[in-house]
């Protein structure tokens, strides 16, 4: 049986050895990139040395956690901290429906052309990087010289402060994502509405179900297994940050608001030298991470979804 077996997986190694070797660039890219890597996680535990390997370097007083201590005693990580999980939970609250509803719609319409046009139109900002959008941001919202503020001068309203009030420019970045983000979702969503199956439209036609009812009981059920992985993965990153997005946006005026995690590790890490600090904030953060992504995967299988894994 067991020689059976071997001679069976040798004929299939050698039919399909080219997709083996093939992922041998892959693999080795994630053991050299991200696993060998991972043995300075240590850095979090010990004080760091610039002169010695992290396997030289001495141990962090309370056992190894002081560096853990210290962050959560810092009241700069405090505030980060809770701008991230702030800010993050508005992206999810905000920016995860967005492209639904609009891969809903670009699906409802009967004009190719049109559609295609759209399509594109709403994926282009994706390929544009936060420096860009920052700068677009500040010709069109700056107090005094923006291009939406002079227009409201002249029609003889004030200035908004989109980009140095802390409640406008939360508002601001979380619409600025949404517009990033949102075409890039909306062809994964499309892409899945392209996969259900056409003669569930035409049973509800027959059925006499009209537009909305077609895209309540067909369209959005046949979305769902697609919606649970994406969100799976969203809560994933409930604490993770962006480091461009914040920093691009940002200024001295809105600090409060928008200093997140990623931030915080560069102030303290890159420009502080805090490297053990800076490595034990930034365990917690993956930490966390991991420990929402399998919860909600968890909560998904119990729901009776298939999950991520």
């Amino acid at each position: 049986m067991s020689n059976t077996r071997v001679s069976k997986s040798l004929s299939y190694l050698k039919r399909y050895w080219v997709l083996y070797v093939m992922l041998l660039l892959p693999v080795a890219f994630f053991i050299i990139f991200r696993y060998i890597p991972m043995g300075y996680i240590q850095i979090a535990f010990k004080n760091y040395s610039i002169v010695k390997s992290p396997w030289e370097m001495e141990w962090a007083d309370n056992h190894g956690f002081q560096y853990f201590i210290q962050a959560f005693s810092n009241r700069d990580f405090l505030h980060a901290l809770r701008n991230t999980l702030m800010l993050n939970f508005l992206d999810l609250l905000f920016g995860f429906p967005a492209p639904i509803i609009l891969a809903l719609i670009l699906n409802e319409l009967a004009f190719k052309r049109f559609k295609k046009f759209t399509q594109t139109v709403v994926y282009l900002p994706h390929f544009l990087s936060w420096i860009i959008i920052s700068g677009m941001a500040l010709q069109l919202f700056a107090p005094t010289t923006g291009l939406v503020n002079i227009m409201l001068n002249r029609m003889g309203f004030e200035s908004i402060p989109f980009l140095n009030d802390p409640v406008y420019w939360v508002v601001m970045y979380v619409l600025l994502g949404i517009w990033q983000s949102v075409g890039w979702n909306t062809i994964i969503y499309l892409a899945a509405i392209a996969g259900i199956n056409p003669e569930l439209y035409e049973a509800a036609s027959v059925d006499g179900a009209g537009r909305f009812r077609k895209i309540w009981h067909v369209t959005l059920p046949g979305l769902r297994p697609t919606i649970i992985v994406l969100l799976i993965l969203s809560l994933g990153h409930i604490l993770s940050s962006e480091f461009d997005r914040p920093y691009a946006l940002s200024n001295k005026l809105v600090t409060d608001v928008s200093n997140v995690i990623s931030i915080f590790v560069y102030n303290y890490g890159i420009r502080g030298l805090q490297f053990s600090l800076s490595t034990a904030v930034g365990l917690f953060q993956s930490v966390v991470c991991v420990i929402f992504l399998f919860a909600a995967n968890a909560l998904a299988k119990k729901t009776g979804e298939r999950g991520i894994w």
